[in-house]
């Protein structure tokens, strides 16, 4: 995971959740329905059926030896993320469907499960990393002031550990709430699983009902 893919993604997903409350302000309920709205939610529900090719990948071993699951995964990040930008934008913030309205929490949900589970977990486990190294270090320093014999402790000597004792005691209470928010959210597989079979089988019924009650735009 490189630099320039997390910052891209970071700037995606910040731009979905800038633009997905964006009703406050506009609603546009004809735009679904018109051709470049039309457009745009096809765009969309092709990068989700993309999506699977991650699973594809992951579940078969023949091609799993051929195409770099690497790759694979980037293309699976940027498409869930762009996928979900075309789809608020095809919905031109007009949340009035109840089926529109659940496909749009669908979808945000398996990006930000995504995007949980891809980056900020892994940005978690790495301030602990530092946060643990850093504890082990203090320690350290404080165990070498329980070695100083009492008669040559002087009153500087007895503030500096006091102060470290408080630090060291800070630093534990922020690892252990760090390492309870990141075992709480180890669970996002399943939660990213479950919001994508809801997100699929909400995009078929929100795809027939579009065919089944005709497209605007084809009309003559």
């Amino acid at each position: 995971m490189s630099a320039t893919e997390k910052l891209a993604v970071g700037a995606l997903f910040s731009a979905l959740l800038l633009i997905a409350p964006g009703f406050v302000l506009h609603q546009a309920p004809r735009f679904p329905g018109s051709l470049p709205g039309s457009l745009l939610g096809i765009a969309a529900a092709l990068l989700f059926v993309l999506l699977l090719a991650y699973t594809l990948v992951k579940r078969i071993p023949w091609l799993r030896r051929r195409v770099g699951p690497g790759a694979v995964l980037s293309f699976h990040v940027y498409a869930g993320v762009v996928g979900a930008l075309l789809g608020i934008l095809h919905s031109g913030h007009a949340y009035r469907s109840p089926l529109g309205v659940a496909l749009v929490v669908a979808m945000l949900a398996v990006v930000g499960s995504g995007f949980v589970g891809r980056y900020y977990l892994l940005h978690v486990g790495a301030e602990l990393k530092d946060q643990r190294a850093a504890l082990e270090a203090m320690q350290a320093r404080y165990a070498a002031f329980a070695t100083v014999p009492s008669a040559a402790v002087v009153p500087a000597d007895e503030g500096s550990a006091r102060r470290l004792a408080a630090a060291i005691a800070d630093l534990e209470w922020a690892i252990a709430r760090r390492d309870a928010l990141k075992r709480a959210l180890s669970r996002w597989t399943v939660m990213h699983v479950a919001a994508a079979l809801a997100m699929y089988a909400l995009l078929a019924l929100h795809a027939w009902s579009g065919f089944y009650y005709g497209l605007r735009w084809l009309a003559p």
